[in-house]
C-alpha cells in the first residue's frame, strides 16, 4: 500500500480559493466549489467520488489541508468497516470563534481547475463552463432531468 498517497495533504493548483461551499452532495459525490468570490463563478471543485464519510460545514473560508492524523484513520475506519481509498483533512473558518476540523472520506478525489459562470451567458469562452442550476432567462423556474 502507498502510505505517502494516503497520509498526504492534497495539493491545490495556485489560486485565490478563500472562500468554499458544497455545491452537491448526493450518494455518488460531493462537490465542493472555491474561489475568491463565490457570487459570480468559481475556479476550482473537489469532486469526492462516492463519498462514505462527510464531516464540514456546508460553507468556510480559507481552509488549510493537512495530513490526516492517524486518530482520524483510525476512527474513520472503524466507522466504515474498512480503510477509505481517499481520506481528506483540514481545518477552515465555518465563522465560529475556532477552526472547524473536517473529513471527508470517498472512493477518489479529483481536482478541477476550470471557470465555471454562476450566471447566465451565451458566449462560453474556451475553459469557462456554466454552474449546473444556471439557466437561460425564461427558463430559470422549469425542472431539467
Amino acid at each position: 500500500m502507498d502510505t505517502e498517497r494516503h497520509h498526504a495533504a492534497i495539493q491545490l493548483p495556485e489560486g485565490s480559493w478563500w472562500d468554499w461551499e458544497v455545491i452537491a452532495w448526493d450518494t455518488s459525490q460531493v462537490r465542493l466549489a472555491a474561489g475568491y468570490d463565490l457570487t459570480y463563478h468559481h475556479g476550482l471543485e473537489l469532486v469526492f467520488g462516492d463519498p462514505a464519510f462527510v464531516s464540514c460545514p456546508s460553507m468556510f473560508h480559507d481552509p488549510v489541508f493537512r495530513a490526516p492524523a492517524a486518530e482520524e484513520w483510525l476512527r474513520v475506519t472503524r466507522q466504515l468497516g474498512e480503510r477509505p481509498s481517499v481520506l481528506v483533512a483540514f481545518e477552515a473558518d465555518a465563522n465560529g470563534q475556532e477552526p472547524t476540523s473536517c473529513l471527508i472520506a470517498a472512493e477518489r478525489l479529483e481536482i478541477v481547475h476550470e471557470n465555471v459562470l454562476r450566471y447566465w451567458r451565451e458566449d462560453i469562452a474556451p475553459g469557462q463552463r456554466l454552474a449546473p442550476w444556471v439557466r437561460p432567462p425564461g427558463l430559470a423556474g422549469e425542472h431539467f432531468t
